[in-house]
């Protein structure tokens, strides 16, 4: 219980040093526009599969992104980086001119982000991946709302030479006035004027976000389509942490999928995910002797084939959503005698494979889960679920708690 509360005080912290640096990059930033409408779990923890939702919205962001995992109230280290290098090398600067006038390529390509993470599982192991995605359709792109914010560049510039203007009249004014009583007053007209002149950068930042909030709000659920390929490595670990060996089961693998989104009015947004995941299957039975009924322990391993697909169904809005969703999973080999007798050559002789020995881990291919996200700011997101896995049958198998944070480094 101790570790507990300690555990959601340093998470509190957590929240609370991002806000404060949230607050400070609001005061300092140059540009404003929106760049994303929503805030996902990085693509490596979609394959991981240590999010609140296996199938998270789509997304393109256009910053670094730092996520941390939460399925136990243990601190850890389950962290995640994500970037998009492409965007970052060419397109990351103030004006946006460049982006927007590239080709529908080009803006794909800076949709690409990488993400590297690990994780601590239940058994102890540690995962370590990595995951490239790239956005190939997306119905709304807040970079490219040109006329969004076009008309307020030019009149703060307009503004910015009227009072400019002023100002230089005002100042010839005192310095040739040779009435000492008007002096004061032009003082006072300088004084306002340089006031205007020096809240012009927080009346158009403030001017700039309601425009984007309404953008944000009115576009949260656009339509998009998202394509991701990753890798995921699974180590046994010692009590000190130090890697020990590979697992050969489906932590460690290579996994490709397409992921979609498409709204349904201003509430609901439906997302679809379809997914295959390749990876080695270590299986370890017993081999007899027909004749002297002598039994053998053996071991090898079976390439195996994950196929995942399901539908989440949102409703909320840009500030909150919540969800539910259905997941379902499937082996292309059936039985782990089918995949040991595919991959393995039986030694000649009297040697048969005791079936009943052969076992491998099971998938529970039914998964039903609840939760929903919090935007607490433009920059961090809470994400929180509660997923139930059910075996072929219907019958409940294990209820998992996530929590996932996800901040935006601006």
């Amino acid at each position: 219980m101790k570790a507990f509360f300690t555990n959601i005080t340093c998470t509190a912290l957590l929240v609370s040093m991002s806000l404060i640096s949230y607050s400070q990059t609001e005061q300092t930033a140059n540009r404003f526009t929106p760049k994303e409408l929503t805030i996902p779990a990085a693509p490596v923890f979609d394959l991981m599969g240590v999010t609140s939702s296996q199938i998270n919205r789509t997304s393109d962001i256009k910053d670094f992104k730092v996520d941390w995992s939460f399925k136990s109230w243990r601190l850890n280290p389950n962290l995640a980086i994500q970037s998009q290098p492409v965007w970052e090398i060419f397109y990351n600067r103030k004006d946006l001119g460049k982006y927007q006038q590239s080709s529908r390529l080009m803006r794909r390509l800076a949709s690409l982000d990488l993400s590297v993470g690990s994780v601590q599982d239940e058994n102890n192991d540690r995962r370590i991946g990595f995951a490239f995605k790239m956005n190939v359709f997306k119905q709304r792109d807040p970079l490219m709302a040109k006329e969004l914010y076009e008309d307020i560049r030019e009149k703060y510039k307009q503004e910015k030479e009227l009072l400019g203007a002023q100002l230089n009249a005002l100042q010839i004014k005192l310095d040739t006035t040779k009435n000492i009583l008007e002096k004061p007053d032009i003082r006072s007209q300088i004084k306002g004027v340089e006031e205007q002149l020096l809240s012009q950068n927080s009346r158009r930042r403030e001017e700039i976000n309601s425009r984007a909030k309404i953008f944000v709000e009115e576009n949260w659920n656009a339509s998009a389509i998202d394509f991701a390929v990753g890798k995921i490595f699974s180590y046994k670990t010692d009590s000190s942490g130090s890697l020990k060996g590979l697992r050969l089961n489906r932590s460690t693998g290579l996994g490709g999928w397409v992921n979609a989104s498409i709204g349904i009015g201003k509430k609901l947004l439906l997302s679809g995910l379809v997914r295959s995941s390749w990876y080695k299957e270590q299986l370890d039975f017993i081999l007899r002797d027909t004749l002297t009924l002598q039994e053998f322990s053996q071991s090898a391993t079976a390439r195996n084939t994950l196929f995942t697909m399901g539908l989440n169904l949102r409703y909320g809005s840009p500030q909150f959503t919540f969800f539910f969703e259905f997941l379902y999973e499937a082996k292309n080999l059936t039985t782990p005698l089918k995949a040991l007798t595919k991959e393995f050559k039986v030694p000649p002789g009297n040697m048969e494979i005791v079936a009943a020995s052969v076992k491998w881990d099971v998938v529970n291919p039914n998964t039903l889960a609840i939760g929903g996200d919090w935007r607490i700011s433009r920059n961090l997101m809470i994400n929180y679920g509660m997923r139930c896995v059910f075996d072929k049958k219907w019958k409940f198998t294990t209820f998992t708690p996530v929590v996932t944070i996800a901040c935006m480094m601006r």
